[in-house]
């Protein structure tokens, strides 16, 4: 075999590796200068290739990266899923598979449209590429933008670019860093270096501003109520009043809380099928001058099913009536968990797609923030806390805490949960609010406004989180703008890598030999 082959052969081995390394940098690992090393060595890797050849690189990274890091997906689909074993590992092969086109394209891209210019492609059009398909797979078939490598730097020097860029700006500073690196490597040229001082100056300076103003004087008393209640047993008919009372002795011991919060679906009823004790708990909670936020199911009279959130107590509606009750309702669905796509199609096929409850309708893109014992939360159910652009458009001037309740136990014991908890860790950071997040079995904790963990039950335990929580008054730069930046830049990039193109294209016609007459 050639030398050449080798090295080839070497090259692709090399790329699955590199994508896994990047695994190591989400939480619950948080070695967050993986995620660089990991995109150095993938740029440097797709360096003189041909469009193919790229192609299959960054597909291959690809499956190093999401192989390993959402493998906890496959533990909700053969625990609960209740498919055989082999066509559990196929679904799951078929989802990596299609997240590892996205790194695919952004190779056989890479070097489509910048063979010959090295500075061109790793400091202009490249980070354009990376953040446009970023973009795409956070938004098509509804979107999962999990693993933005942004995430995995929320205890890094660059998490300073959060309150002014959001998550995809960190991205974008990892990429150009990368880049930079693997410029100044291939060239032998210490200019590029240039770029990850300025980067790294920015978050610096950024990370001195105080964006935000902490308001002691509000500070509120809070209780999250850590049932955990076995998946499995969540829904039995036989578990509903045991699993109802436990809560409620849980919260009994709670009333002095200003707010006390259950995680998602905390009650394994529809909401009209327990009026009685919703009024009895909303009557309590006013007794006790507090206020109860649960995640609970409604079904409509025309058979829509919602995922909601629902206040009790101290609100400003008065007792609790089902009709003007004060609700939140989710509208980031969980594909395959709350809508089924092609339901026509898949549902014959295994018992996963036609599990009861699992065609939800959605509710608005905008709501109004819960208000509850005097403040106002901006709410999240479970998924959608990943959407960034969701959340920072439900936050206003009047916003004081940021609210998720989430249902991890779908997940068992692999890093997906503790995946979920920096992702809502980012949005505290980005939107400058403490963030509250209750959930059945872990991880619930308090995330202050940036970023870091003050307060953590341990998974797999009943507790109950008590905290004293800081609110915070002030916006982001993130809050009023979101990405409006980053389209700048983008069209920035763009026009500056069509000047080039242009420039060089004129080179060239310049400089060929002159025919012969």
């Amino acid at each position: 075999m050639k030398k050449n082959s080798f090295i080839t052969l070497g090259q692709l081995a090399a790329a699955v590796p590199a994508g896994a390394l990047a695994t190591l940098s989400f939480a619950p690992y948080n070695y967050w200068f993986l995620a660089p090393v990991s995109l150095f060595c993938f740029f440097y890797l797709l360096q003189h290739q041909s469009i193919k050849r790229s192609a299959l690189i960054g597909f291959l990274w690809g499956l190093g990266l999401f192989g390993t890091g959402i493998s906890w997906v496959h533990v909700s689909i053969d625990t609960f899923g209740g498919m055989p074993k082999l066509a559990s590992l196929f679904l799951m092969s078929m989802l990596i598979s299609y997240l590892s086109l996205f790194p695919a394209a952004f190779g056989a891209l890479f070097n489509r449209f910048n063979r010959g210019r090295p500075f061109h492609q790793l400091l202009l059009s490249g980070p354009v590429i990376w953040l446009l398909l970023d973009w795409f797979r956070g938004w098509f078939l509804t979107g999962f933008p999990w693993l933005w490598m942004g995430y995995s730097q929320i205890d890094s020097p660059l998490s300073g670019i959060a309150p002014i860029l959001g998550v995809e700006g960190i991205t974008l500073a990892l990429v150009l860093i990368s880049g930079s690196l693997v410029a100044a490597w291939c060239d032998r040229n210490w200019k590029p270096l240039l770029i990850p001082l300025l980067i790294l100056s920015f978050s610096s300076l950024a990370n001195s501003i105080q964006w935000v103003v902490p308001a002691p004087e509000k500070s509120v008393d809070v209780a999250m109520i850590q049932g955990n209640v076995p998946q499995e047993l969540k829904w039995l008919p036989s578990q509903r009043w045991p699993t109802l009372m436990k809560y409620t002795d849980l919260t009994r011991e709670n009333w002095d809380a200003d707010l006390i919060i259950w995680p998602e679906a905390a009650i394994p009823a529809l909401e009209t099928q327990v009026p009685t004790f919703l009024q009895n708990l909303d009557s309590a909670a006013r007794n006790n001058g507090s206020t109860v936020i649960t995640g609970v199911l409604d079904q409509k009279d025309n058979g829509e099913y919602f995922n909601n959130i629902l206040t009790l107590g101290m609100n400003t509606d008065g007792p609790y009536q089902y009709e003007n009750a004060t609700r939140y309702s989710k509208h980031h669905l969980l594909p395959f968990g709350e809508f089924v796509p092609f339901g026509d199609l898949l549902r014959p096929i295994a018992p996963l797609f036609n599990l009861p409850m699992s065609s939800f309708s959605r509710g608005g893109f905008i709501q109004p923030n819960l208000e509850a014992s005097g403040y106002s939360l901006a709410p999240a159910l479970c998924y959608e806390i990943a959407f960034s652009e969701q959340v920072r458009q439900n936050v206003g001037i009047d916003t004081e805490l940021l609210l998720t309740l989430s249902n991890d136990a779908w997940f068992g014991t692999s890093i997906g949960p503790f995946q979920h908890m920096e992702i809502a860790q980012m949005r505290s950071l980005e939107l400058g609010k403490p963030l509250l997040r209750a959930t059945n079995n872990g991880v619930t904790g308090v995330v202050d406004h940036r970023g870091q963990i003050t307060k953590q039950l341990p998974q797999f335990e009943t507790a109950v989180l008590r905290a004293t929580v800081v609110p915070t008054e002030g916006l982001t730069p993130y809050t009023s703008l979101g990405s409006w930046p980053l389209y700048i830049y983008i069209l920035w990039s763009l026009t500056l890598s069509m000047i080039l193109i242009k420039r060089r294209a004129g080179h060239f016609r310049d400089h060929r030999p002159q025919e012969i007459e």
